[in-house]
Formats: structure tokens, sequence, C-alpha cells
């Protein structure tokens, strides 16, 4: 008797063993198991002394995921099973993960450390809406809290440093921060501005977004990942500010026409360019 219940027993057990392994398994949707981008590994920097840094200029961009060559971080709009937005990726990060730090946008230097409760309220808009009350008349207020998604998001922030490294001769250029800004809603829902949501310290995201696969429209065998497309520069801004003595954007002094902006800033990356060419002797 005693040996037929616990037959009885070992049966259920392994039924229900198996109901939970069938749920639990995911379905291979394609030929062979993915393994490349998870797993990557992020190049590391090269090591650079201060002493072999002979020319050093600061410089911010804006990245406007309106153009075309920009899409790539501004879609999918709602996260595939293969592929996530450059928001999506960096709320992930922040909230669930909480492998990346959030930074108030008070300044682009990282002095103000966001907690996670903090860094979700920039992640939303909190309207507030009047209910009415027993009378029928609309003097309650109610706060809503609508949340972001990557639809909102528009434009990125960078802020990087190039410089000349004499030890290997060579014009080098790394991304310290990146930040997204979203659109700003007036209490009434109507759209007011733009808004930054939080800065991102760039050489602690680079570990995130080696493991996320960007589209590449010429061939789905041979995606990058957002590591690469930021450092193989796969992607159109344009500069809106350098280092100064007036610490001024370039729209503080140039105010004739947005044409008149976009001359100043090719003025700005063509000095680069001449920068690096004069040192050179052919």
């Amino acid at each position: 008797m005693k040996f037929a219940r616990l037959t009885v027993l070992t049966t259920i057990l392994i039924t229900l063993i198996g109901v939970s392994e069938s749920k639990s398994q995911k379905i291979l949707d394609k030929p062979w198991i993915k393994e490349n981008t998870p797993t990557r590994r992020v190049v590391p920097y090269t090591y650079v002394r201060e002493a072999d840094v002979m020319w050093h200029k600061r410089i911010w961009r804006e990245i406007d995921l309106r153009e075309k060559i920009n899409h790539p971080l501004y879609f999918p709009l709602q996260s595939i099973q293969d592929r996530k937005s450059l928001f999506d990726v960096i709320k992930y990060a922040v909230t669930e993960e909480k492998t990346l730090k959030a930074y108030d946008p008070v300044d682009d230097e990282f002095t103000v450390p966001l907690s996670v409760s903090e860094a979700v309220g920039r992640m939303g808009d909190s309207l507030t809406i009047m209910t009415e009350d027993e009378f029928g008349d609309p003097t309650i207020p109610k706060i809503s809290y609508n949340p972001m998604s990557s639809q909102d998001i528009v434009k990125y922030r960078l802020k990087e440093d190039w410089f000349f490294d004499r030890e290997r001769s060579i014009m080098d250029v790394r991304i310290i921060g990146i930040c997204p800004f979203s659109t700003a809603m007036a209490e009434d829902g109507t759209v007011k501005g733009l808004k930054p949501v939080f800065w991102v310290y760039f050489p602690e995201a680079r570990y995130v977004f080696a493991n996320y696969d960007v589209f590449n429209r010429q061939n789905d065998a041979e995606r990058r990942t957002f590591e690469d497309i930021f450092w193989k520069r796969m992607f159109n801004s344009y500069i809106y500010k350098e280092s100064n003595v007036y610490d001024r954007m370039i729209i503080d002094y140039k105010e004739a026409s947005p044409i008149e902006l976009l001359f100043e800033a090719d003025r700005i990356k063509d000095d680069l360019f001449k920068m690096e060419h004069d040192l050179w002797h052919f």
C-alpha cells in the first residue's frame, strides 16, 4: 500500500516538473543558437598618459533621431525578441539590471548621482488632473504619472574629448557621456519643448551596449552592437558646443538663423580635421 502511494506521488512530481520545464523552455527562433552578441566583451581603450597628450579639445554633439542614418538608435519603438532601442537598453540597465548609474542633468560633470526611484521619476511626466468631487465640480487634484517610451526620445547629446596622442601619433576621440532628450509635456498635455532625462557615464555604458544588437540593413547575420555604432562613429551628429573661455554654446553667439548654427558647427569640425592634418609633413 505504501509502495503504491509512493509510486503515485513520484508520478505526480515527475509530471509537475515536466510541465514547469515545458513552460519555461524558450522556442529557438533561428536555426542556430545566438551566442556571439550576448557574450561580447568590450575592447579596452588604449592607455593614454597625460604627458603624451599634446593637444586636447572638448566637444558636445547632438544626435537627431529623425535622421535616417540614426534610426537604428531609435527603433524598434516596442522591444522585440532580438532587438531593443537604445533608450530601452539604457532604461533596463538603470532600473532593472542596475548596471548603470544615472546622473542629474543639472550639469554634465556627473556630480549628482540619481537613485533608481529618482531615475524612474525622470523617465516620465507627472500631470495634475482635476477630478470631480461629490457635487460634480472638478476641484480635486490628482497626479498622474505618464511613463516615457522610446517614441518620446528625439535626441541624444554626447560629451566627448578629442586629443592627439604623440605616443601613437594619432588623433583619438573618447565619448565621456550620453544624455537622452525627450519631449516635455505641459500641464494640459501639449508638447512644450525638449528636456534632458539624465546623463550616463559612457565608459560604464560600453559594457551594456556591447551585448545588444543593432539592425543592419544589408545583412541580418552581420549585425552591429550599440558599442560598435559609437566606436566606429556610425551615426550623424552636429556640434552645438566646444570648450571656450565663456563656456557658452554656439546658439549663444550665433543667433541669426539655424543655417548659421550649422555653418559654425562645420567650422569647428573642420578645425579638428586641420589640427591633425597640419601635424604631418608630406
